[in-house]
């Protein structure tokens, strides 16, 4: 056999293993729902779920792609002045304080890069502000230290979403992540998000569907997202709001809107309304409601 048929051989099989482990790797992937949470030694943005995180990714890879020459540009520069100007290399150095061709381009060059990477920023900013068309509101409500979630355009049930301890964790459950009650959304739907803070300053922060917004308060706070797919994606509270701050973790389902239909329908039921009314009482006849409203 000769050297070229060798070689052919060789990388022939060093591409079927690749595709080989490839399938093997993207299977399970493709076949389950996506799941959005950090992962040992991961690097770089968790996957996209939905086209706020999506831009996030194409604004990320462009500051990546201007950061790299800046980079290597000043990386070389240090290195040239380090040989170029060296005390063996320069044993009389220059008595040079001044260089206008060079201070006006280190001024104006960064001034061009900053306005390169602003305009896409402010658009992104502007992008993640305020829901358009919004298919349903979820009031999200920051709590020492767990969320509280209501639907007001489902009946205005509400409920709490509490970690689950670690001793109590069933298969399939992340430790630290994963809630009691899971934030349920459907699947393709513009979602509003009211934040509000009820003692101190939370953060409702989500990676996988590119949301973060302060709870404050005494202030209501807008911004909006979309899982573009079935998923659960985890997040967890940013902002240093106290001893028990890592009891906030996020969990949202993303499920298809029929079985989101089905939810909410338990959901009237099972959970309380957003006044703290049992949605079981609230549905029944005005007596009812005074009789359960007595002190006992």
């Amino acid at each position: 056999m000769g050297f070229v048929s060798v070689l052919r051989h060789t990388l022939a099989w060093k591409l079927w293993l690749a595709g080989l482990f490839l399938l093997v790797g993207l299977g399970p992937t493709l076949a389950e729902e996506l799941v959005g949470q950090p992962t040992p030694w991961g690097i770089g943005l968790q996957p996209s779920a939905g086209p706020v995180k999506e831009a996030i990714h194409h604004f990320n890879d462009l500051v990546l792609w201007i950061i790299i020459p800046i980079a290597v540009f000043v990386l070389g520069l240090l290195g040239f002045v380090m040989v170029k100007f060296s005390a063996r290399a320069n044993p009389n150095p220059s008595s040079t304080s001044h260089n206008t061709i060079l201070e006006v381009a280190w001024t104006v060059v960064p001034v061009l890069i900053l306005l390169v990477i602003a305009i896409p920023s402010f658009r992104l900013i502007y992008y993640q502000d305020r829901a358009r068309d919004a298919d349903l509101t979820i009031n999200v409500q920051g709590r020492q230290w767990y969320w509280h979630y209501s639907y007001p355009d489902h009946g205005d049930f509400a409920y709490d979403s509490r970690p689950i301890p670690t001793a109590d964790l069933k298969p399939g459950q992340v430790r630290n992540l994963s809630v009691d009650e899971p934030l349920v959304i459907p699947v393709g739907a513009t979602v509003r998000v009211m934040a509000v803070g009820q003692d101190v300053i939370h953060s409702f922060f989500v990676p996988a569907l590119g949301v973060q917004k302060y709870t404050i308060p005494g202030r209501a706070l807008e911004t909006w997202f979309k899982a573009d797919r079935v998923g659960v994606f985890y997040g967890q509270c940013n902002q240093i709001c106290g001893t028990n701050h890592w009891f906030m973790p996020i969990e949202v389902r993303a499920v298809p809107a029929e079985e989101f239909k089905t939810w909410v329908e338990q959901a009237k039921k099972k959970y309380a309304r957003a006044d703290g009314t049992p949605a079981a009482v609230a549905a029944a006849p005005a007596a009812i409601q005074q009789l359960a409203a007595l002190p006992r």
